[in-house]
């Protein structure tokens, strides 16, 4: 389980790192574990400016997840027209939001059971 764990924080660092190499804005964290019945351990969320900074966002995180961890989404939604995309890690699921589409939807509203975490900067 401790080695599950350590891949599964692995995951979230390369996953904010490709985030805010394209200056991914107002990035979130939300543990999701200690929730009953989740369907995953963490998302992210964030957004950007425009559906090409969406879009960006998006294969940032690809490339970083895959050379940091080897890992490849098992599922990727909204590449279409980029106004919201989940890629699905298993553990990890990354909501990437054009900004408007983020207000309107308010994804981390619906956690508030959860532990939110604003996350400010990647070191």
């Amino acid at each position: 389980m401790k080695k599950r764990q350590d891949g599964t924080e692995h995951l979230l660092g390369s996953v904010i790192k490709g985030i805010f190499e394209k200056k991914g804005q107002d990035v979130l964290k939300i543990d999701l574990r200690k929730l009953e019945n989740r369907i995953t351990d963490f998302f992210v969320i964030c957004h950007g400016s425009s559906t090409t900074q969406v879009d960006s966002l998006c294969d940032s995180v690809e490339d970083t997840v895959r050379v940091g961890t080897g890992a490849k989404p098992s599922h990727v939604e909204g590449l279409e027209n980029c106004f919201w995309v989940l890629l699905d890690y298993g553990d990890v699921v990354v909501h990437i939001f054009l900004e408007e589409y983020r207000h309107f939807y308010s994804l981390e509203s619906l956690w508030a059971d959860a532990s939110v975490e604003a996350v400010k900067d990647f070191i």
